[in-house]
């Protein structure tokens, strides 16, 4: 039996799974969650998970930063993995680390019905590329090629960290606030276009001295995020009929809509435009919402190209753990 090694490697949790190919078709066997900041480093995580496991075959690692000659540094942990010394201590030929948004690349061919919903309507171009974006902490950025003999190219992306491009008066006024507020010299779209944005939007729509309900809870979580949770509590209120926290919420997806249509036109991804990420699952409404969807196609000669291309919502927690394992399979597959 072929089994295969996943893992989804990020600052707070990590995943490792333990999946079986039979007949071409991947089987989870084991799955197992890991506080990060609670072991010394990957490697013994790693050999907790196959303590009772025979041998794997094949192992694709996705980690939460930049994959550089088989490097990859988790800041927030201050792990630096080396692929060719994780593949020695493991004895696996077959080993590859990969960006944590990279590797859903290698997932999106192989999702079942149940693990995303239809955004907007249209027809993919079954050889064209394919792209994703999506807002969690930050906000991560990909696209996939096909390549000519099968199988996906991933093309890592820190787009999002390019310049805030501001499309109306009030976001102009908001980015110069938030510039000066955050004492930046400049505003990356990450800013904005994020779970941690969500927080920096509402907190322009409540300015100089504003009263609301969370003003104090957004105070506190201006001096220490950990603290208090202001995008998800944003997010509730606006789903409760907060008109101001609606008011943040309609500026955060014009802003998200935004940088998608952005995206769908640098790379052309007539394969399909993909939002994932953590917000996505609780901004279904949002991300099909005319806030949205208005300002991804408000792009002047190419808003009926931007119309008629297939966005879909992938909603799936454990997507990118099924992607490292698609990853780890495809890894087999080249050296057969």
């Amino acid at each position: 039996m072929t089994l295969l090694l996943a893992g989804d490697v990020g600052g707070t949790k990590t995943l490792l799974g333990i999946y079986s190919v039979e007949q071409g078709q991947l089987s989870l066997r084991q799955q197992r969650r890991y506080r990060s900041s609670a072991w010394d480093g990957l490697l013994p995580m790693l050999r907790d998970a196959l303590a009772d496991q025979a041998a794997v075959d094949a192992a694709c690692l996705a980690v939460a930063g930049p994959v550089r000659s088989g490097e990859a540094r988790l800041t927030n942990l201050g792990w630096t993995l080396h692929t060719a010394q994780l593949r020695a201590a493991l004895g696996l030929a077959r080993l590859e680390l990969v960006n944590d948004f990279a590797v859903l690349i290698h997932g999106l061919p192989h999702l079942q019905a149940h693990q995303w919903l239809v955004v907007q309507e249209g027809i993919a171009n079954p050889t064209g590329t394919v792209a994703i974006l999506g807002a969690g902490t930050g906000l991560g950025m990909a696209a996939g090629h096909r390549q000519p003999r099968g199988g996906w190219l991933a093309c890592p992306s820190e787009g999002s960290h390019g310049e805030f491009a501001p499309r109306t008066a009030a976001e102009w006024h908001m980015k110069d606030w938030l510039r000066r507020d955050l004492q930046l010299d400049r505003l990356s779209t990450e800013r904005i276009v994020s779970g941690t944005g969500l927080g920096h939007v509402f907190r322009w729509c409540i300015r100089d001295g504003r009263h609301h309900p969370l003003e104090e809870a957004a105070a506190l979580w201006r001096r220490d995020p950990s603290r208090f949770d202001l995008p998800a509590a944003v997010g509730e209120g606006a789903r409760q009929g907060d008109a101001t926290a609606r008011r943040a919420v309609e500026l955060w997806l014009g802003a998200y809509g935004s940088a998608a249509g952005d995206l769908a036109l640098t790379h052309l991804c007539d394969g399909g435009l993909w939002i994932g990420g953590g917000t996505a699952a609780r901004q279904i409404d949002g991300l099909r919402s005319a806030h949205f969807l208005e300002a991804l196609h408000d792009k002047g000669r190419l808003g009926g190209y931007l119309r008629r291309l297939p966005i879909r919502l992938l909603h799936d927690p454990d997507a990118g753990l099924f992607s490292a394992a698609c990853r780890a399979r495809d890894l087999l597959d080249m050296a057969g």
